[in-house]
């Protein structure tokens, strides 16, 4: 996950590990070699438009809305065809009234005609305040979290490891973040709730109760699922 920093010359760029008081948990009732936390990337704003997410101090806001605003001018001025105009006169309404893209809720649709755009407030954008960057854990939380992704937990054996997706994420999906070769192969993924995992006391003691379940590749991943993908090798 690539976070840009947005005007912010304040926050140190580069890799950051994130922790997760699941994983802590997991860890503390499954052995495993290491544990490994999910990991952000910090960069520049000059990267944004390829970064998953944008946080910003307040003052940059309105910056950000009118670069935005500049493309939908501009590319209006080109006459575009009648869809291509509709989602484009919708974006800029919203723009004008100092809000983010983001905001609409736009439909798969509407998403595809405008794929080929680089727009910054297409994608999620965190509003930060300078004082949160005294606790950078607990910002990146708070942007993981307003940017709608989650984490899913393999454990055992060599290493219990939180993984980061987006919400909405299948199972086939969520495999291949992983390895590819296991979402190519995925045959199902043996599921067991965190709160399952952690009432019965552990991975074993969950398959024991009959906690665990098959899913399929459109199984939609949730919050602190733990994980195993079985796969043709």
């Amino acid at each position: 996950m690539k976070i840009s920093a947005f005007a912010l010359s304040e926050i140190t760029l580069g890799k950051h590990n994130i922790k997760d008081f699941k994983l802590d948990q997991a860890d503390k009732l499954v052995k495993a070699k290491k544990k490994t936390y999910p990991q952000i990337e910090l960069v520049a704003q000059e990267s944004a438009l390829d970064a998953d997410v944008i946080i910003l101090f307040p003052d940059a806001r309105t910056d950000l809305i009118l670069r935005d605003l500049d493309f939908m001018e501009t590319r209006l001025a080109k006459n575009p065809l009648e869809q291509e105009k509709i989602v484009l006169d919708k974006m800029k309404a919203v723009l004008e009234k100092e809000e983010f893209i983001s905001t609409l809720g736009l439909t798969v649709a509407e998403r595809e005609i405008i794929s080929g755009y680089g727009l910054f407030t297409l994608k999620p954008v965190v509003v930060i305040k300078k004082e949160e960057l005294q606790d950078l854990g607990a910002l990146f939380a708070r942007v993981i979290a307003e940017s709608k992704y989650i984490c899913f937990l393999t454990v055992g054996d060599k290493e219990n490891r939180a993984w980061l997706i987006k919400q909405g994420t299948t199972a086939w999906e969520a495999a291949g973040a992983i390895h590819s070769d296991i979402q190519q192969g995925f045959i199902r993924a043996e599921i067991i709730s965190f709160a399952d995992f952690i009432a019965c006391g552990g991975e074993t003691q969950s398959k024991q109760a009959g906690k665990m379940r098959l899913e399929q590749k459109d199984y939609i991943m949730q919050d602190g699922d733990l994980a195993n993908f079985r796969f043709n090798k």
